[in-house]
Protein backbone atom coordinates (compact mmCIF):
# COMPACT_ATOMS: atom_id res chain seq x y z
CA UNK A 1 0.00 0.00 0.00
CA UNK A 2 1.32 3.45 -0.93
CA UNK A 3 0.11 6.73 0.55
CA UNK A 4 0.58 9.92 -1.48
CA UNK A 5 0.01 13.24 0.27
CA UNK A 6 0.19 16.79 -1.04
CA UNK A 7 -0.25 19.61 1.46
CA UNK A 8 -0.11 23.38 1.00
CA UNK A 9 0.43 24.91 4.39
CA UNK A 10 -1.72 27.91 3.63
CA UNK A 11 -4.70 25.59 3.80
CA UNK A 12 -5.70 26.27 0.21
CA UNK A 13 -5.00 22.73 -0.98
CA UNK A 14 -5.03 19.48 0.94
CA UNK A 15 -5.21 16.25 -1.00
CA UNK A 16 -4.87 12.68 0.13
CA UNK A 17 -4.75 9.74 -2.23
CA UNK A 18 -4.73 6.18 -0.98
CA UNK A 19 -3.52 3.60 -3.47
CA UNK A 20 -4.23 0.03 -2.54
CA UNK A 21 -4.50 -3.37 -4.10
CA UNK A 22 -7.73 -5.40 -3.99
CA UNK A 23 -10.11 -4.32 -1.25
CA UNK A 24 -10.46 -6.35 1.90
CA UNK A 25 -13.97 -7.36 0.88
CA UNK A 26 -12.71 -8.67 -2.46
CA UNK A 27 -9.77 -10.56 -0.98
CA UNK A 28 -11.55 -12.00 2.07
CA UNK A 29 -12.42 -15.68 1.88
CA UNK A 30 -15.30 -17.00 3.98
CA UNK A 31 -15.65 -20.40 2.33
CA UNK A 32 -15.88 -22.35 -0.90
CA UNK A 33 -18.93 -21.61 -3.02
CA UNK A 34 -20.94 -24.30 -4.79
CA UNK A 35 -23.82 -23.71 -7.18
CA UNK A 36 -26.61 -26.23 -7.73
CA UNK A 37 -29.39 -26.41 -10.30
CA UNK A 38 -32.66 -26.10 -8.42
CA UNK A 39 -36.38 -25.59 -9.08
CA UNK A 40 -37.70 -24.34 -12.43
CA UNK A 41 -34.30 -23.68 -13.99
CA UNK A 42 -32.99 -21.65 -11.04
CA UNK A 43 -29.67 -22.01 -9.25
CA UNK A 44 -28.88 -21.99 -5.54
CA UNK A 45 -25.51 -21.15 -4.02
CA UNK A 46 -24.10 -22.25 -0.72
CA UNK A 47 -20.72 -21.60 0.92
CA UNK A 48 -18.85 -24.23 2.91
CA UNK A 49 -16.48 -23.06 5.63
CA UNK A 50 -14.26 -25.81 6.97
CA UNK A 51 -12.47 -26.19 10.28
CA UNK A 52 -9.46 -28.04 11.59
CA UNK A 53 -11.61 -29.44 14.39
CA UNK A 54 -12.95 -32.96 14.66
CA UNK A 55 -16.66 -32.63 15.53
CA UNK A 56 -17.48 -34.42 12.27
CA UNK A 57 -20.77 -32.61 11.59
CA UNK A 58 -21.90 -29.98 9.07
CA UNK A 59 -24.29 -27.26 10.24
CA UNK A 60 -26.27 -25.98 7.24
CA UNK A 61 -27.51 -22.47 8.01
CA UNK A 62 -30.77 -20.91 6.86
CA UNK A 63 -30.67 -17.22 7.85
CA UNK A 64 -33.69 -15.11 8.66
CA UNK A 65 -35.05 -12.00 7.00
CA UNK A 66 -35.47 -12.50 3.28
CA UNK A 67 -32.89 -15.29 3.29
CA UNK A 68 -30.86 -13.56 0.56
CA UNK A 69 -27.24 -13.58 1.73
CA UNK A 70 -25.84 -12.50 -1.67
CA UNK A 71 -22.79 -14.78 -1.50
CA UNK A 72 -19.77 -13.46 -3.36
CA UNK A 73 -17.01 -15.49 -5.00
CA UNK A 74 -15.20 -15.72 -1.67
CA UNK A 75 -18.21 -17.26 0.06
CA UNK A 76 -18.94 -14.13 2.10
CA UNK A 77 -22.52 -12.96 2.48
CA UNK A 78 -22.93 -9.35 1.38
CA UNK A 79 -26.31 -9.25 3.08
CA UNK A 80 -27.61 -10.54 6.44
CA UNK A 81 -24.17 -10.11 7.99
CA UNK A 82 -25.71 -9.37 11.39
CA UNK A 83 -27.85 -12.53 11.42
CA UNK A 84 -27.19 -14.53 14.58
CA UNK A 85 -26.32 -17.87 12.93
CA UNK A 86 -24.25 -16.17 10.23
CA UNK A 87 -22.33 -14.35 12.97
CA UNK A 88 -21.96 -17.55 14.98
CA UNK A 89 -20.16 -19.45 12.21
CA UNK A 90 -16.71 -18.72 13.62
CA UNK A 91 -17.80 -20.03 17.02
CA UNK A 92 -19.04 -23.22 15.38
CA UNK A 93 -15.66 -23.54 13.63
CA UNK A 94 -13.83 -23.03 16.91
CA UNK A 95 -15.87 -25.91 18.32
CA UNK A 96 -14.84 -28.16 15.41
CA UNK A 97 -17.87 -27.90 13.14
CA UNK A 98 -18.08 -27.26 9.40
CA UNK A 99 -20.72 -24.73 8.36
CA UNK A 100 -22.61 -24.26 5.11
CA UNK A 101 -24.42 -20.97 4.53
CA UNK A 102 -27.34 -21.50 2.14
CA UNK A 103 -28.33 -18.54 -0.03
CA UNK A 104 -31.75 -17.82 -1.52
CA UNK A 105 -32.31 -19.24 -5.03
CA UNK A 106 -31.63 -17.07 -8.05
CA UNK A 107 -35.31 -16.18 -8.53
CA UNK A 108 -35.64 -14.71 -5.03
CA UNK A 109 -32.95 -12.01 -4.77
CA UNK A 110 -33.02 -8.86 -2.63
CA UNK A 111 -36.25 -7.15 -1.57
CA UNK A 112 -38.53 -9.64 0.20
CA UNK A 113 -36.21 -12.47 -0.82
CA UNK A 114 -37.80 -15.84 -0.13
CA UNK A 115 -41.04 -14.25 1.12
CA UNK A 116 -43.85 -16.84 0.88
CA UNK A 117 -41.62 -19.37 -0.90
CA UNK A 118 -40.28 -20.48 2.48
CA UNK A 119 -43.20 -22.89 2.91
CA UNK A 120 -43.26 -24.14 -0.72
CA UNK A 121 -42.51 -27.82 -1.49
CA UNK A 122 -40.01 -26.69 -4.13
CA UNK A 123 -38.06 -24.77 -1.48
CA UNK A 124 -37.83 -27.90 0.64
CA UNK A 125 -36.60 -29.84 -2.40
CA UNK A 126 -33.93 -27.20 -3.05
CA UNK A 127 -32.68 -27.51 0.52
CA UNK A 128 -32.69 -31.28 0.13
CA UNK A 129 -30.47 -30.95 -2.95
CA UNK A 130 -27.98 -28.94 -0.89
CA UNK A 131 -28.01 -31.57 1.87
CA UNK A 132 -27.35 -34.37 -0.63
CA UNK A 133 -24.49 -32.42 -2.19
CA UNK A 134 -22.99 -31.61 1.22
CA UNK A 135 -22.99 -35.26 2.24
CA UNK A 136 -21.30 -36.25 -1.02
CA UNK A 137 -18.60 -33.62 -0.57
CA UNK A 138 -17.94 -34.12 3.14
CA UNK A 139 -19.12 -37.63 3.98
CA UNK A 140 -20.54 -36.18 7.20
CA UNK A 141 -23.95 -35.84 8.89
CA UNK A 142 -25.73 -32.60 8.01
CA UNK A 143 -27.81 -30.72 10.56
CA UNK A 144 -30.18 -27.98 9.42
CA UNK A 145 -30.25 -24.79 11.48
CA UNK A 146 -32.77 -22.02 10.86
CA UNK A 147 -33.22 -18.78 12.76
CA UNK A 148 -36.13 -16.33 12.76
CA UNK A 149 -37.78 -16.62 9.30
CA UNK A 150 -35.16 -19.22 8.47
CA UNK A 151 -36.95 -21.47 10.96
CA UNK A 152 -39.92 -21.61 8.57
CA UNK A 153 -37.66 -22.89 5.79
CA UNK A 154 -36.09 -25.37 8.19
CA UNK A 155 -39.35 -26.95 9.37
CA UNK A 156 -40.68 -26.97 5.81
CA UNK A 157 -37.65 -29.01 4.75
CA UNK A 158 -37.57 -31.24 7.82
CA UNK A 159 -41.27 -32.12 7.53
CA UNK A 160 -41.10 -32.98 3.80
CA UNK A 161 -37.67 -34.45 3.05
CA UNK A 162 -36.93 -38.15 3.25
CA UNK A 163 -34.03 -40.49 2.49
CA UNK A 164 -30.69 -38.98 1.54
CA UNK A 165 -32.22 -35.51 1.20
CA UNK A 166 -33.38 -35.38 4.82
CA UNK A 167 -31.17 -33.66 7.42
CA UNK A 168 -29.74 -35.64 10.33
CA UNK A 169 -31.07 -33.17 12.86
CA UNK A 170 -32.78 -29.81 13.24
CA UNK A 171 -31.97 -26.61 15.14
CA UNK A 172 -34.58 -23.86 15.44
CA UNK A 173 -33.67 -20.54 17.07
CA UNK A 174 -35.90 -17.50 17.60
CA UNK A 175 -38.55 -19.26 15.53
CA UNK A 176 -41.40 -17.37 13.88
CA UNK A 177 -44.35 -18.62 15.90
CA UNK A 178 -46.62 -15.58 15.48
CA UNK A 179 -47.80 -14.36 12.06
CA UNK A 180 -49.72 -11.31 10.98
CA UNK A 181 -53.00 -12.25 9.31
CA UNK A 182 -53.78 -8.58 8.63
CA UNK A 183 -50.50 -7.78 6.90
CA UNK A 184 -50.40 -6.10 3.49
CA UNK A 185 -48.29 -9.01 2.24
CA UNK A 186 -50.05 -12.34 2.67
CA UNK A 187 -46.88 -14.30 3.36
CA UNK A 188 -46.26 -12.48 6.66
CA UNK A 189 -48.99 -14.71 8.09
CA UNK A 190 -46.72 -17.75 7.67
CA UNK A 191 -45.13 -19.29 10.75
CA UNK A 192 -43.45 -22.57 11.67
CA UNK A 193 -46.97 -23.87 12.31
CA UNK A 194 -47.63 -23.56 8.57
CA UNK A 195 -45.61 -26.77 8.20
CA UNK A 196 -46.73 -30.25 9.25
CA UNK A 197 -44.68 -30.31 12.42
CA UNK A 198 -46.04 -33.69 13.48
CA UNK A 199 -44.05 -35.22 10.60
CA UNK A 200 -40.75 -34.05 12.10
CA UNK A 201 -39.23 -37.03 13.92
CA UNK A 202 -35.51 -36.24 13.69
CA UNK A 203 -33.54 -34.86 16.68
CA UNK A 204 -34.69 -31.28 17.23
CA UNK A 205 -33.44 -28.40 19.34
CA UNK A 206 -35.78 -25.47 19.92
CA UNK A 207 -34.06 -22.36 21.30
CA UNK A 208 -35.60 -19.06 22.36
CA UNK A 209 -34.61 -16.09 24.50
CA UNK A 210 -36.85 -15.00 27.34
CA UNK A 211 -36.02 -11.35 26.56
CA UNK A 212 -36.99 -11.58 22.88
CA UNK A 213 -39.46 -8.77 22.11
CA UNK A 214 -39.75 -9.48 18.40
CA UNK A 215 -43.46 -9.51 17.60
CA UNK A 216 -43.04 -12.61 15.42
CA UNK A 217 -41.03 -14.72 17.86
CA UNK A 218 -42.59 -14.43 21.35
CA UNK A 219 -40.67 -16.82 23.63
CA UNK A 220 -43.89 -17.79 25.40
CA UNK A 221 -44.90 -19.80 22.30
CA UNK A 222 -41.63 -21.72 21.93
CA UNK A 223 -43.09 -24.51 24.09
CA UNK A 224 -45.96 -24.91 21.61
CA UNK A 225 -43.46 -25.45 18.82
CA UNK A 226 -41.50 -27.89 20.96
CA UNK A 227 -44.66 -29.87 21.76
CA UNK A 228 -45.78 -29.96 18.10
CA UNK A 229 -42.56 -31.60 16.90
CA UNK A 230 -42.92 -35.36 17.30
CA UNK A 231 -39.25 -36.27 17.61
CA UNK A 232 -38.40 -38.76 20.36
CA UNK A 233 -35.18 -36.78 20.85
CA UNK A 234 -35.80 -33.08 21.38
CA UNK A 235 -34.87 -30.28 23.74
CA UNK A 236 -36.11 -26.80 24.56
CA UNK A 237 -33.48 -24.26 25.59
CA UNK A 238 -34.58 -20.88 26.97
CA UNK A 239 -31.71 -18.41 27.01
CA UNK A 240 -31.54 -15.63 29.60
CA UNK A 241 -29.39 -12.60 30.29
CA UNK A 242 -27.57 -10.38 27.84
CA UNK A 243 -27.99 -6.64 27.30
CA UNK A 244 -31.73 -6.89 26.63
CA UNK A 245 -33.93 -4.68 24.46
CA UNK A 246 -35.08 -1.32 25.81
CA UNK A 247 -37.87 -0.77 23.31
CA UNK A 248 -41.37 -2.24 23.25
CA UNK A 249 -42.53 -5.47 21.65
CA UNK A 250 -42.59 -5.00 17.88
CA UNK A 251 -40.86 -5.75 14.59
CA UNK A 252 -37.99 -3.37 15.42
CA UNK A 253 -36.89 -5.86 18.07
CA UNK A 254 -36.41 -8.55 15.39
CA UNK A 255 -32.75 -7.71 14.84
CA UNK A 256 -29.37 -9.20 15.43
CA UNK A 257 -28.36 -6.71 18.10
CA UNK A 258 -31.08 -7.79 20.50
CA UNK A 259 -32.11 -10.87 22.50
CA UNK A 260 -33.80 -12.07 19.29
CA UNK A 261 -30.30 -12.42 17.83
CA UNK A 262 -28.64 -13.54 21.10
CA UNK A 263 -26.57 -10.36 21.02
CA UNK A 264 -23.35 -10.71 23.01
CA UNK A 265 -24.37 -14.26 23.88
CA UNK A 266 -23.51 -16.04 20.64
CA UNK A 267 -20.72 -18.10 22.13
CA UNK A 268 -23.19 -19.41 24.69
CA UNK A 269 -25.73 -19.97 21.92
CA UNK A 270 -23.21 -21.89 19.78
CA UNK A 271 -22.13 -24.02 22.74
CA UNK A 272 -25.73 -24.99 23.53
CA UNK A 273 -26.37 -25.93 19.90
CA UNK A 274 -23.22 -27.97 19.47
CA UNK A 275 -23.68 -29.71 22.81
CA UNK A 276 -27.08 -30.95 21.69
CA UNK A 277 -25.79 -32.02 18.26
CA UNK A 278 -22.87 -33.97 19.68
CA UNK A 279 -25.12 -35.61 22.22
CA UNK A 280 -27.46 -36.96 19.56
CA UNK A 281 -25.45 -37.13 16.32
CA UNK A 282 -22.65 -39.31 17.63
Amino acid sequence: MRLLMNCVLSGVVLSLVLIVGPTAAMSQSCGEVFTLNTHDGTTTKYAVSKTTGSAGVVIAILPGGGGFADLNAGGCGQELQGNSLVQAQQYFHDLGFITALIDAPSDHPAGDGLAGFRIDPAHAADIGAVIVDLRKRTGLPVWLAGTSRGSISAVNAASRLTGDAAPDGLVLTSSVVQGNDQGRKRWVAQTVFSAELDKITLPTLVMAHEGDKCARTPPSRAKSLFDAVQSPVKKLVMMTGGPGWRGPVGVKACRGKSPHGYFKQRIKMAEAITKFILGDAK
